[in-house]
């Protein structure tokens, strides 16, 4: 039996926003969507919810919260088979819990005020450092949609062997039928030390011709029918892939498995799920 797509809802519109991405995912993967509400969120006013039953000054229930997360994720899917669980623990938990039998797991952002769409509740930062499958946060101010994207284009930020997270972004963009950005971030040594007698004469040209090898290596065995870019970029991996996600519809990147620290997100990955201009994949490594 397939695993089911997962998404976590609070009643916010940030993961009523990513019910609706999770809704186009589970559609292009031909797979159930599964809608979990857990009680111990904090409360929210529930405007919006309370909207869609035209009762603005409806006390909002986690019922209520599944009712209009089940109506989104079925507003562009009819026939998608959706199920729906409330439960009364802390949404770590429970999330967590979802993960060891999903395919991913999707969620929302959780800032409030001005800063709603600049801050990443703790929850889903949790569940992306921790979680044995791919979690997705739904960031950035695009159409919520996973299909018929704006840019058609996926990014993934490539390390230097295959991973599980260049995995997961071929088969996104051959199944959106968008194109593969591939980044590779590489840096000269000579702008960081410049006076070291050694590293002075190095030049530029043989850093980068060394990542686009690197990167040709890695990608050799990337589909023919994925429209696959090779692109080799000078910085530090978070600055070169919070830039490239203004022009995508998603950004993938990985996660190392745990070591003696336990499960941490990278720097990269902890700014881009913070600052990105689009949705952030983050796969764990499986290798």
């Amino acid at each position: 039996m397939p695993l089911p797509m997962v998404v976590g809802v609070d009643g916010s519109e940030s993961s009523l926003r990513a019910v609706d991405w999770a809704a186009d995912e589970a559609g292009l993967r031909e797979l159930p969507l599964r809608i979990v509400h857990a009680y111990r969120w904090d409360r929210y006013e529930g405007g919006s919810l309370a909207r869609e039953f035209d009762e603005p000054s409806r006390r909002v229930t986690p019922d209520d919260i599944l009712v209009v997360a089940g109506r989104r994720a079925r507003r562009h899917h009819p026939d998608l088979a959706v199920t729906t669980e409330a439960v009364a623990e802390e949404p770590e938990y429970v999330l967590l819990r979802e993960a060891r039998n999903a395919s991913a797991v999707i969620l929302g952002t959780r800032g409030r005020g001005e800063l709603a769409d600049l801050l990443l509740g703790s929850v889903s930062l949790t569940v992306a450092a921790t979680a044995n499958c791919p979690v997705v946060v739904v960031r950035g101010s695009h159409d919520n949609r996973a299909v018929e994207g704006r840019h058609r284009r996926v990014v993934v930020g490539v390390a230097a062997a295959p991973t599980a997270a260049v995995r997961f972004a071929t088969e996104e963009a051959r199944r959106r039928g968008a194109v593969l950005d591939a980044v590779w971030a590489w840096r000269c040594p000579t702008h960081d030390t410049a006076d070291h007698p050694l590293l002075t004469g190095t030049p530029e040209r043989v850093h980068e011709e060394r990542a686009a090898e690197e990167l040709r290596a890695v990608l050799v065995d990337t589909p023919a029918d994925v429209r696959l870019h090779r692109l080799t970029v000078e910085g530090p991996a978070r600055r070169v892939l919070l830039n490239a996600s203004y022009g995508a519809d998603l950004l993938v990147v990985g996660r190392r498995r745990p070591g003696q620290f336990g499960h941490r997100l990278g720097r990269v990955a902890h700014t881009l799920l913070h600052h990105s201009a689009c949705p952030v994949a983050v796969v764990p490594d499986t290798a």
